[in-house]
């Protein structure tokens, strides 16, 4: 990034919602000057510990013209997997407008809507994420704060998410040519129809009924099945699909923080990643999917062992 945009020891890059500054610290050492906006006390002041100024606020117009006049305008605003939470999101671009210097970018990335409908993501769905984009709703949602979109970069992370580089109107009179091809596609692929998320929501019921049936099926059978991961979106789904203990009879995850817990609505246990060794349920269901290829490598000693694993979506998928 630093490379893409050219930044130098003057210029200033300035993260809305910069949870620790951990981002923020690469681009300190690679001598920029950075700023953290986040609106959590407890976090902005571990940010400040470990030497990213950081101020503890929500960003938003008002919050990004203090910031211009407290320390100049920025050559790029960064906004990573934070857009889909927020509630005023064309007050959140107009922030990034606000802030940005005359060639300034701001980049923000989210989960991708493309992907979350072809490949049946509706886990993804919770109450943190009140919006999901298409390159096409990103475009308009710029265009209606005097933003053009010069990039947009595919990354994996969540399922699919889109990295977007948007710049003035001013400087950049129109969209990318590639943005423009990419909006071309999402028409053709009819994310602008409302009969493709009539599919998608009989996609989903299909899935849990597909899910469910497997579940129950090997219960019926005799077999031993355990979770991986206390995701949010692990909720999601074992709550639509009404996955409880009595089908997954707990899951296992790394954090500390979740083991002895249970997980919500469901009440299914949480305990330490290092049980599904001991244990070797004879499957287990990826709830963090998403993480799946790592996931798998770091159990390789279950799987050696004979264990399985249920990969849920877009269709329960088992994996020898």
């Amino acid at each position: 990034m630093v490379e893409y945009l050219g930044l130098g020891g003057d210029d200033l890059v300035v993260e809305a919602a910069s949870n620790d500054g951990s981002l923020l610290k690469c681009y300190r050492d690679e001598g920029v000057r950075t700023l953290g906006v986040e609106p959590a006390r407890n976090i902005a002041a571990i940010a400040r510990g470990e030497g990213i100024e950081t101020i503890d606020e929500f960003f938003n117009v008002e919050t990004a013209r203090r910031v211009r006049t407290s320390h100049g305008p920025a050559a790029a605003v960064v906004g990573n997997n934070v857009l889909a939470h927020v509630d005023d999101t064309q007050g959140f671009l107009a922030g990034f407008k606000t802030l940005l210097s005359e060639e300034g970018m701001g980049i923000t990335e989210a989960p991708y809507l493309r992907e979350f409908v072809d490949r049946l993501e509706y886990d993804t769905v919770y109450h943190e994420h009140l919006c999901y984009f298409s390159v096409t709703t990103l475009a308009r949602l710029c265009e209606s704060v005097g933003l053009t979109i010069q990039r947009v970069d595919h990354v994996p992370v969540h399922g699919g998410s889109l990295r977007m580089y948007a710049g003035h109107v001013e400087r950049y009179a129109d969209h990318a040519d590639a943005v423009k091809r990419l909006i071309e596609e999402e028409h053709a692929a009819g994310l602008s129809e409302f009969g493709t998320y009539e599919r998608f929501a009989a996609g989903v019921k299909a899935n849990r009924e597909a899910l469910r049936g497997l579940l129950t099926e090997l219960k019926n059978g005799g077999h031993t099945v355990a979770g991986y991961g206390a995701p949010a979106k692990g909720n999601t789904l074992l709550n639509y699909c009404g996955i409880d203990a009595n089908l997954v009879e707990y899951t296992v995850d790394r954090s500390p923080k979740k083991v002895g817990l249970m997980t919500p609505g469901m009440h299914i246990p949480v305990v330490d990643a290092d049980a599904l060794l001991k244990r070797q349920p004879d499957y287990t269901l990826l709830l963090a999917w998403n993480f799946a290829d790592e996931i798998m490598k770091q159990q390789q000693a279950y799987r050696d062992a004979g264990g399985r694993f249920i990969v849920p979506i877009p269709e329960p998928k088992v994996i020898e």
